[in-house]
């Protein structure tokens, strides 16, 4: 709405509207003015209502109203910015989210270059030396192993040899000479009994002569082991078999045959390795695969090797 404005003081005439007292002409040609634009603006907005003179006072002024508001004049200068406001306060922490599903596993990476060798330790103990029971380098000479063979033979048969390596064996008094001929051979005896426990003796050295001397034992020093020194008492006695009496008894006593083997007898053995294979522990005496220092005469035991070889 416009406010009242003053006209000019000296405007008379009669009234316009109601009967108004008549106005001047320069005041008319004021008015009409006015309500030309008033009449414009109202015809721009459709929503302005009906311009109208209300009427004059008993002073020279108009009073005009209008429903329709003027053009808006030009933006002011921007204004100067507010203080900042306070800082909130900090709100509740949230319930944590639930853990999102686990990755693939990497593949492996590269391997690092190795490190730097470590200092030497200090070396350790020297352990105890064990007994090898069939060294490689050792040359079997005899064996018993099952019963499979038979060893009350003849002459001939001990000088030839007989028997099968895989099982039971005699190599041969004319081989053994020839094995033990030249230079020294150490001389070693297993035994096992029937309960699998083993003995052994060892010799410093082992040879035979030849069948001129009637194959005679050459024996040196006992050496040790477990099963004791049975051979020394037949240091230097010849071979004999059951038709081959070369032993120390009466010409009557071969104990060749009266104790079922073949060996170096003296008057008759301490040892009878070559006897029968009896299987274990046997009520006749002395005639079994017997060891007098280790189970005694009437004990024959399940296994039996003597091997040489050289020093």
């Amino acid at each position: 709405m416009l406010k009242q404005r003053d006209l000019d003081k000296n405007t008379t005439g009669a009234a316009i509207a109601g009967g108004a007292p008549a106005m001047g002409t320069a005041t008319q040609q004021t008015l009409i003015t006015l309500l030309s634009i008033a009449a414009v603006a109202a015809q721009a907005e459709d929503t302005c209502p009906e311009v109208r003179i209300v009427g004059l006072s008993g002073s020279d002024k108009l009073a005009v109203l209008q429903g329709c508001p003027g053009f808006p004049g030009a933006a002011g200068p921007k204004g100067a910015p507010g203080a900042a406001g306070m800082r909130g306060v900090q709100g509740t922490q949230g319930i944590p989210g639930k853990a999102g599903p686990q990755g693939l596993k990497g593949d492996r990476g590269v391997a690092g270059p190795p490190g730097p060798k470590g200092d030497k330790g200090s070396p350790g103990a020297p352990g105890t030396p064990g007994e090898n029971l069939c060294p490689l380098s050792y040359q079997v000479f005899q064996k018993r192993a099952d019963g499979s063979e038979n060893f009350f033979r003849d002459w001939d048969s001990y000088k030839r040899g007989f028997g099968s390596r895989l099982s039971e064996f005699w190599l041969g008094n004319d081989n053994i000479h020839l094995l033990t001929s030249l230079g020294n051979h150490e001389l070693r005896i297993d035994l096992k009994d029937f309960e699998n426990n083993m003995q052994f003796a060892k010799y410093k050295s082992f040879k035979i002569a030849g069948e001129t001397e009637k194959y005679k034992l050459v024996l040196g020093d006992f050496l040790g082991g477990t099963a004791g020194d049975s051979l020394t008492w037949h240091k230097d006695m010849q071979f004999s078999t059951r038709d081959r009496d070369n032993d120390l008894g009466s010409n009557a006593q071969n104990c060749a045959a009266i104790y079922k083997g073949a060996w170096w007898y003296k008057d008759c053995h301490w040892s009878n390795l070559n006897g029968m294979y009896l299987a274990g522990a046997h009520s006749s005496f002395a005639d079994g695969v017997n060891w007098r220092t280790g189970k005694g005469y009437n004990y024959s035991y399940k296994q039996s090797e003597m091997k040489c070889r050289p020093v």
